[in-house]
């Protein structure tokens, strides 16, 4: 219910970290909006900023303190609220930042953010909740685009890698149930969007609260009406089943889009991190995908750097990775995260580690020219953006070719079929609409 007290007092989300951050912000964003709260850019003044932080490297960590600052700067005594991953395992490291005003859980940040307008001299630092527990799922999607959305069908991790805070940030995994999801899809096609993005923080473990499974969500949403595109958001290679891309590969709306974490090319390494796979399992994977999908795109987190990684063990990784020809690298350089292993284990120097992303880098730069090549003079159904940047639109293909196209308002927002011409000099794939 709209409260006229909150009447003309504006907001700002700041979302600092992954897709499925950015769907809880932007669920944030819808509550305040509901109470009455003027939702303004970033860049813009205004009476409360909401920060939903990553914690994911000490990077991260880094780059929330700083933006934190640089919101106080805007607007002298407006309130800022810390929310996200980085307010769950730092909460005291906040408090000691005199331009943080509020530190919630975001199942809390609206009505937190209300009280502090309503309530003056209430307390400056609301410690967040202990880890979640399994019964707190925060239901979230993104809106406010027409042409995708992020929608969040599972949260937290069973897992315990010894490199990763995320359980510790998250809690255990857990979800809602399959019908309850399919109703926000529908919320999300009401609203005119063509594509919806699954995110999770382990998606393949969906169903642990529900006795469900990913597969019988995804029949499911296949059949809202509205939708004509999904894409599953990173998946684990020990949860990717054959089934599941069995299904993919016949769906008419899944489309042949796989981001699967490797994070090491050497079985060593896999062990120290408490990988559930060896890298022998992760190629059978994406030789099955490429038999069903031969021009499926399949992004690959890699981690750069892990503890006692040897020089070896990474150029094997490299040559492993060169000879399964993804089409994309997520390059991370390995960052020690307090409370974890591996934080424990013997760390490689850091100019090692720098070198050694920087040559996957131009490994992840030729797959990824090598995989618009392979592209090139095929048609594709492209979903069109609404933006314009340099007199252009740009686009996704169902394979996830990022195509550019004179703007052309009428595409704006629709799916259209475009034969690909091949890559310009900014990178992006050339293409002309079929008629």
């Amino acid at each position: 219910m709209v409260n006229s007290f909150y009447k003309n007092r504006t907001f700002c989300v700041v979302n600092l970290g992954c897709k499925l951050n950015f769907a809880e912000a932007s669920t944030v964003a819808r509550q305040l909006r509901g109470m009455g709260f003027v939702q303004v850019g970033e860049g813009e003044a205004a009476d409360a900023y909401v920060v939903h932080t990553c914690a994911v490297t000490a990077q991260a960590e880094k780059k929330c303190r700083q933006a934190i600052r640089k919101l106080a700067k805007q607007r002298d005594g407006a309130a800022i609220c810390v929310t996200g991953c980085y307010a769950r395992l730092k909460s005291a490291e906040l408090e000691q930042m005199p331009e943080v005003s509020l530190v919630a859980d975001k199942r809390e940040v609206a009505q937190k953010i209300g009280e502090h307008f309503a309530l003056p001299g209430s307390a400056r630092c609301l410690l967040p909740a202990a880890a979640n527990d399994g019964d707190d799922f925060f239901s979230a999607y993104s809106s406010g685009n027409r042409t995708r959305s992020f929608l969040k069908v599972q949260d937290g991790c069973d897992y315990r890698c010894s490199y990763c805070t995320v359980p510790l940030a998250r809690g255990v995994s857990r979800n809602i149930a399959i019908d309850k999801i399919v109703a926000q899809a529908r919320e999300i096609a009401a609203q005119g969007v063509s594509e919806i993005v699954l995110t999770g923080v382990n998606v393949g473990d969906f169903g642990k609260s529900t006795g469900e499974n990913f597969l019988q969500l995804a029949q499911q949403l296949e059949a809202v009406e509205g939708i004509s595109r999904y894409r599953i958001s990173s998946m684990e290679p020990n949860l990717l089943t054959a089934e599941l891309v069995d299904f993919v590969a016949g769906s008419p709306k899944f489309l042949p889009h796989f981001h699967i974490p490797l994070q090491a090319g050497a079985n060593r390494i896999l062990g120290l991190m408490r990988r559930r796979y060896a890298r022998e399992q992760f190629a059978e994977k994406l030789l099955y995908i490429r038999e069903k999908m031969p021009l499926a795109f399949i992004g690959v987190d890699v981690i750069v750097g892990f503890p006692t990684e040897t020089e070896e063990e990474f150029e094997s990784a490299r040559a492993f990775l060169e000879e399964l020809q993804p089409a994309y690298l997520h390059i991370f350089p390995y960052s020690m995260r307090p409370n974890t292993p591996a934080a424990l284990m013997p760390q490689v120097p850091e100019a090692q580690i720098s070198s050694r992303a920087k040559r996957l880098g131009a490994l992840c730069d030729a797959l990824h020219a090598e995989f618009y090549r392979k592209n090139t003079g095929r048609t594709s159904s492209v979903l069109f953006e609404s933006a314009r940047k340099n007199g252009y639109m740009l686009g996704f293909s169902e394979n996830y070719v990022r195509v550019a196209l004179p703007y052309n308002p009428e595409l704006a927002n629709k799916i259209a079929l475009a034969r690909m011409l091949g890559a310009g000099e900014d990178g992006n794939m050339r293409c002309e609409v079929v008629k």
